[in-house]
């Protein structure tokens, strides 16, 4: 008769469901995020680790639990490279969809393209 039967991820008071848990959250976060490809696949790993003692009386377990998650997916932009009109020394400013101080189809005006600051 099995009296308070419980499953391995119950032991510890728990604390193994309680970890695994806490992966599975951050499994379903990366899932949710925009940044990553929605149909890569993620995944869990537990790894229980057994010691007996020298009398094979005790065991002491231990549980590690990894994910692998999907990586964020890469950003990226337009460079345009000129002189500068004041100095005639070398600027990169990044490419705007439409010329500074036009109007979109949006009614926003186009800022002015953001320099990249380059350290001599």
């Amino acid at each position: 008769m099995n009296i308070n039967a419980k499953s391995l991820l119950e032991m510890n008071g728990g604390a193994f469901m309680e970890r695994t848990d806490y992966e599975v959250k951050k499994v379903l976060d990366n899932i949710l995020d925009a940044n990553t490809k929605a149909v890569e696949k993620r995944k869990i790993t537990l790894t229980f680790t057994f010691s007996p003692d020298e009398n094979r009386t005790g065991i002491s377990v231990a549980l590690s639990v990894k994910s692998t998650l999907a990586p964020t997916m890469p950003s990226g932009t337009s460079l345009y490279v000129m002189a500068a009109e004041e100095t005639g020394e070398m600027q990169v400013v990044e490419m705007t969809p439409q010329v500074p101080g036009q109007i979109g189809m949006d009614g926003q005006e186009q800022q002015a393209p953001a320099r990249l600051k380059i350290i001599s």
